[in-house]
């Protein structure tokens, strides 16, 4: 999502694991983890990107895609997670593409370690033995790096995805400073939060868009920032920073 990674990778650092970057073309984690578990990220990294581009090659319009597509049948697990939450969110699969594979590539460090946080580009999967507090960065925003989200230790991983309209060089149709999506579904958490965003406009547009991501089955809580005004919903508990 965002073009300058360091702002925010410096807020989200967790006291006692050990972080460590991981880059396979256009894909740069940042990993958090119990020790240094670049080898075995960057196995994951090149298998689910191979899952991804093996299938594009089967079925371009995945790649392009704007709107949701059928499921293909037999697929590997991230290709059905990404059309699974591209349904339920209302957009194309590749709106879940860095949230698929932060939750695959976090998955697979789950073997190794019991915390791990992998963040791909604003979308963070996490699965953490202590509170986490999110830094929400929404560019120029009044609000920006002010505003946090606790959440307390979960015993399952989750996910917290944030799209923006106005930072970074993902395609969004709307002009949402920051959208952050909370959700078990780190696939699903991202493309709601670009399917939400597209509906920013101004601030007028926060309302509508919570009640539309209300509606979105597995979504858990949502923050919008635009300009600077905040809406909320769900399981989500702002701090400030």
């Amino acid at each position: 999502m965002f073009d300058n990674r360091k702002i925010y990778r410096i807020c989200h650092q967790k006291q006692g694991l050990v972080p460590f970057n991981v880059t396979v073309k256009e894909t740069n984690l940042n990993i958090q983890a119990d020790s240094d578990l670049s080898e075995q990220a960057l196995r994951a990294i090149l298998t689910h990107r191979q899952y991804i581009e093996n299938h594009i090659a089967r079925f371009p319009g995945f790649a392009h895609s704007l709107s949701p597509l059928s499921d293909p049948g037999i697929a590997p697990k991230i290709i059905s997670e990404m059309i699974k939450a591209a349904q339920i969110a209302g957009v194309g699969p590749m709106a879940a593409v860095a949230g698929a594979v932060a939750q695959g590539v976090g998955r697979d460090l789950l073997k190794w370690s019991s915390n791990v946080l992998v963040e791909n580009g604003g979308d963070i999967f996490i699965k953490s033995e202590t509170q986490t507090i999110f830094t929400i960065y929404a560019g120029s925003s009044p609000l920006s790096m002010k505003t946090g989200i606790k959440m307390a230790r979960r015993p399952e991983s989750f996910a917290m995805c944030t799209s923006s309209g106005t930072v970074g060089h993902s395609k969004s149709f709307g002009k949402a400073d920051a959208v952050t999506v909370l959700a078990d579904c780190c696939a699903l958490a991202d493309a709601a939060a670009t399917s939400l965003g597209n509906k920013i406009q101004t601030p007028k547009d926060i309302e509508k868009a919570i009640a539309m991501g209300k509606n979105m089955p597995g979504v858990q809580g949502i923050v919008i920032i635009s300009g600077k005004q905040i809406g909320l919903w769900g399981a989500v508990e702002l701090v400030k920073l």
